[in-house]
Protein backbone atom coordinates (compact mmCIF):
# COMPACT_ATOMS: atom_id res chain seq x y z
CA UNK A 1 0.00 0.00 0.00
CA UNK A 2 1.40 3.46 -0.75
CA UNK A 3 1.01 6.10 2.27
CA UNK A 4 1.83 9.62 2.79
CA UNK A 5 3.05 10.93 5.49
CA UNK A 6 2.78 14.91 6.24
CA UNK A 7 4.97 15.80 9.16
CA UNK A 8 7.03 18.51 9.93
CA UNK A 9 9.20 17.06 12.24
CA UNK A 10 11.72 15.20 10.42
CA UNK A 11 13.02 12.95 13.13
CA UNK A 12 9.42 11.69 13.32
CA UNK A 13 8.39 11.58 9.66
CA UNK A 14 11.45 9.49 9.94
CA UNK A 15 10.43 6.94 12.51
CA UNK A 16 6.45 6.88 11.03
CA UNK A 17 8.33 5.83 7.95
CA UNK A 18 10.49 3.18 9.07
CA UNK A 19 7.26 1.65 11.13
CA UNK A 20 5.13 1.51 8.60
CA UNK A 21 7.93 0.09 5.62
CA UNK A 22 8.62 -2.64 8.08
CA UNK A 23 4.87 -3.54 7.33
CA UNK A 24 5.77 -3.19 3.89
CA UNK A 25 4.45 -0.30 2.94
CA UNK A 26 5.76 2.30 0.45
CA UNK A 27 5.47 5.38 2.31
CA UNK A 28 6.86 8.66 1.35
CA UNK A 29 6.86 12.09 3.53
CA UNK A 30 6.93 15.55 3.09
CA UNK A 31 7.52 18.82 6.09
CA UNK A 32 4.70 21.11 5.12
CA UNK A 33 1.04 21.40 4.03
CA UNK A 34 1.52 22.68 0.62
CA UNK A 35 3.12 19.90 -0.51
CA UNK A 36 0.82 17.70 1.23
CA UNK A 37 -2.26 19.11 0.23
CA UNK A 38 -0.70 19.00 -3.81
CA UNK A 39 0.31 15.36 -3.11
CA UNK A 40 -3.17 14.17 -1.64
CA UNK A 41 -4.99 16.44 -4.31
CA UNK A 42 -2.96 15.24 -7.32
CA UNK A 43 -1.90 11.56 -6.73
CA UNK A 44 -3.03 8.25 -5.39
CA UNK A 45 -2.58 6.82 -2.58
CA UNK A 46 -3.84 4.24 -0.38
CA UNK A 47 -3.69 6.63 3.67
CA UNK A 48 -2.14 9.19 4.97
CA UNK A 49 -0.74 10.05 8.30
CA UNK A 50 -0.58 13.51 9.36
CA UNK A 51 0.30 16.53 11.57
CA UNK A 52 -2.46 18.77 12.69
CA UNK A 53 0.69 21.79 13.28
CA UNK A 54 2.17 21.91 9.78
CA UNK A 55 3.57 25.11 8.14
CA UNK A 56 1.36 26.25 5.24
CA UNK A 57 -1.53 24.66 5.80
CA UNK A 58 -2.68 23.19 8.99
CA UNK A 59 -4.00 19.57 8.91
CA UNK A 60 -7.51 20.15 9.31
CA UNK A 61 -7.77 22.50 6.68
CA UNK A 62 -6.16 20.46 4.46
CA UNK A 63 -8.37 17.55 5.00
CA UNK A 64 -11.71 20.03 5.29
CA UNK A 65 -10.50 21.14 1.81
CA UNK A 66 -9.94 17.34 0.59
CA UNK A 67 -13.42 16.27 1.58
CA UNK A 68 -14.79 19.26 0.13
CA UNK A 69 -13.08 18.29 -3.27
CA UNK A 70 -14.06 14.76 -2.89
CA UNK A 71 -11.19 13.06 -2.14
CA UNK A 72 -11.75 10.05 0.07
CA UNK A 73 -8.55 9.22 1.22
CA UNK A 74 -8.20 7.35 4.68
CA UNK A 75 -6.51 10.05 6.80
CA UNK A 76 -5.01 9.70 10.30
CA UNK A 77 -3.90 12.89 12.54
CA UNK A 78 -1.49 12.74 15.10
CA UNK A 79 -1.24 15.44 17.34
CA UNK A 80 0.00 16.59 20.66
CA UNK A 81 -3.14 17.78 21.78
CA UNK A 82 -5.21 14.93 24.16
CA UNK A 83 -8.25 16.19 25.03
CA UNK A 84 -11.54 14.92 23.70
CA UNK A 85 -12.62 18.19 21.36
CA UNK A 86 -9.67 18.28 19.79
CA UNK A 87 -9.90 14.24 18.44
CA UNK A 88 -13.31 16.00 17.76
CA UNK A 89 -12.38 18.95 15.89
CA UNK A 90 -10.11 16.44 14.03
CA UNK A 91 -13.06 14.28 13.27
CA UNK A 92 -15.36 16.82 12.51
CA UNK A 93 -12.37 18.25 9.91
CA UNK A 94 -13.03 15.11 8.09
CA UNK A 95 -10.09 13.36 9.68
CA UNK A 96 -10.66 9.05 9.88
CA UNK A 97 -8.88 8.63 13.01
CA UNK A 98 -6.70 10.32 15.63
CA UNK A 99 -3.88 9.33 17.37
CA UNK A 100 -2.11 11.59 20.25
CA UNK A 101 2.18 11.94 20.43
CA UNK A 102 3.80 10.01 21.64
CA UNK A 103 2.37 6.64 20.43
CA UNK A 104 3.70 3.35 20.36
CA UNK A 105 4.89 1.74 17.04
CA UNK A 106 2.29 -1.13 17.41
CA UNK A 107 -0.93 1.03 17.92
CA UNK A 108 0.56 3.41 14.59
CA UNK A 109 0.91 0.48 13.07
CA UNK A 110 -2.39 -1.13 14.00
CA UNK A 111 -4.42 2.00 13.47
CA UNK A 112 -2.66 2.55 9.85
CA UNK A 113 -3.83 -0.90 8.85
CA UNK A 114 -7.48 -0.08 10.22
CA UNK A 115 -7.78 2.72 8.08
CA UNK A 116 -6.72 0.39 4.78
CA UNK A 117 -9.17 -2.40 6.04
CA UNK A 118 -11.74 0.18 6.18
CA UNK A 119 -11.20 1.19 2.77
CA UNK A 120 -10.46 -2.05 1.24
CA UNK A 121 -13.71 -2.86 2.62
CA UNK A 122 -15.14 0.19 0.27
CA UNK A 123 -13.48 -0.04 -2.77
CA UNK A 124 -10.12 -2.17 -2.71
CA UNK A 125 -10.22 -4.98 -3.60
CA UNK A 126 -9.42 -7.85 -0.07
CA UNK A 127 -7.35 -10.62 -1.75
CA UNK A 128 -4.81 -10.87 -5.02
CA UNK A 129 -4.78 -13.32 -7.30
CA UNK A 130 -2.85 -14.93 -10.54
CA UNK A 131 -3.69 -18.32 -11.25
CA UNK A 132 -3.30 -20.76 -8.22
CA UNK A 133 -1.64 -18.09 -6.30
CA UNK A 134 -3.63 -15.92 -3.89
CA UNK A 135 -2.87 -12.94 -1.41
CA UNK A 136 -4.67 -11.67 1.30
CA UNK A 137 -4.33 -8.21 2.01
CA UNK A 138 -5.92 -8.27 5.33
CA UNK A 139 -4.72 -11.58 6.85
CA UNK A 140 -1.05 -10.23 5.21
CA UNK A 141 -0.54 -13.70 3.88
CA UNK A 142 0.43 -15.60 0.41
CA UNK A 143 -0.82 -19.17 -0.23
CA UNK A 144 -0.24 -20.73 -3.71
CA UNK A 145 -2.51 -24.44 -4.10
CA UNK A 146 -3.52 -23.77 -0.36
CA UNK A 147 0.03 -23.95 0.54
CA UNK A 148 1.00 -21.09 2.75
CA UNK A 149 3.78 -19.39 1.73
CA UNK A 150 6.19 -17.12 4.63
CA UNK A 151 7.34 -14.25 2.66
CA UNK A 152 9.63 -11.46 4.26
CA UNK A 153 8.12 -7.57 4.76
CA UNK A 154 9.67 -6.66 1.37
CA UNK A 155 8.59 -9.34 -0.55
CA UNK A 156 5.21 -9.49 0.31
CA UNK A 157 5.36 -5.67 -1.03
CA UNK A 158 6.65 -6.63 -3.90
CA UNK A 159 4.77 -9.42 -4.75
CA UNK A 160 1.64 -7.38 -4.06
CA UNK A 161 3.17 -4.41 -6.67
CA UNK A 162 3.77 -7.57 -9.68
CA UNK A 163 -0.14 -9.09 -8.54
CA UNK A 164 -1.58 -5.57 -8.84
CA UNK A 165 0.28 -5.52 -12.48
CA UNK A 166 -0.37 -8.52 -13.52
CA UNK A 167 0.44 -9.18 -16.79
CA UNK A 168 2.24 -6.29 -17.56
CA UNK A 169 5.75 -5.65 -17.78
CA UNK A 170 7.44 -3.91 -15.06
CA UNK A 171 10.89 -2.16 -15.22
CA UNK A 172 13.35 -2.15 -12.76
CA UNK A 173 12.86 1.49 -12.45
CA UNK A 174 9.13 1.07 -11.77
CA UNK A 175 9.55 -1.25 -9.27
CA UNK A 176 12.54 0.51 -7.24
CA UNK A 177 10.27 3.59 -7.07
CA UNK A 178 6.90 2.06 -6.46
CA UNK A 179 8.21 -0.75 -3.89
CA UNK A 180 11.61 0.34 -2.25
CA UNK A 181 10.93 4.07 -2.74
CA UNK A 182 14.41 5.66 -3.50
CA UNK A 183 15.82 6.62 -7.02
CA UNK A 184 16.88 3.95 -9.02
CA UNK A 185 20.65 3.45 -9.11
CA UNK A 186 21.81 1.11 -11.97
CA UNK A 187 24.19 -0.26 -10.12
CA UNK A 188 22.89 -1.81 -7.65
CA UNK A 189 21.29 -5.48 -7.90
CA UNK A 190 18.40 -5.41 -4.96
CA UNK A 191 15.72 -5.80 -7.52
CA UNK A 192 17.18 -8.58 -9.14
CA UNK A 193 18.28 -10.56 -6.04
CA UNK A 194 14.79 -9.92 -4.37
CA UNK A 195 12.73 -10.91 -7.24
CA UNK A 196 15.31 -14.05 -7.78
CA UNK A 197 14.23 -15.01 -3.91
CA UNK A 198 10.57 -14.02 -4.41
CA UNK A 199 10.74 -16.49 -7.25
CA UNK A 200 12.67 -19.09 -5.26
CA UNK A 201 9.84 -19.03 -2.67
CA UNK A 202 6.47 -19.31 -5.08
CA UNK A 203 7.81 -21.53 -7.83
CA UNK A 204 9.48 -24.16 -5.29
CA UNK A 205 7.19 -27.35 -5.80
CA UNK A 206 5.48 -26.26 -8.61
CA UNK A 207 5.25 -27.40 -12.70
CA UNK A 208 4.56 -23.59 -13.67
CA UNK A 209 6.84 -20.43 -13.29
CA UNK A 210 4.67 -17.49 -12.52
CA UNK A 211 7.40 -14.69 -12.60
CA UNK A 212 9.20 -14.53 -16.18
CA UNK A 213 11.99 -12.17 -16.98
CA UNK A 214 11.69 -10.13 -20.04
CA UNK A 215 15.54 -9.42 -20.80
CA UNK A 216 16.60 -6.06 -20.73
CA UNK A 217 13.45 -4.80 -19.86
CA UNK A 218 11.94 -6.37 -16.18
CA UNK A 219 9.98 -8.66 -15.13
CA UNK A 220 5.98 -10.11 -15.65
CA UNK A 221 3.67 -12.22 -13.32
CA UNK A 222 1.27 -13.99 -15.29
CA UNK A 223 -0.18 -17.57 -15.50
CA UNK A 224 1.56 -19.51 -18.14
CA UNK A 225 -0.73 -22.23 -19.94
Amino acid sequence: MRILVVEDSPELAGFVKRSLRKEGHVVETVLDGNEGYHRLRHEHYDAAVMDIMLPGIDGLSIVARLRQENCATPILFLSAKREVEDRVRGLRAGGDDYLVKPFAVAELQARVQSLLRRSAGASEPLTLRVGDLDMDLLKHSVHRAGRRIDLKPREFALLEYLLRNAGRVVSRTMIMENVWDYNFDPRTNVVDSNVCRLRNSINDGFDAKLIRTIRGVGYVLEEIP
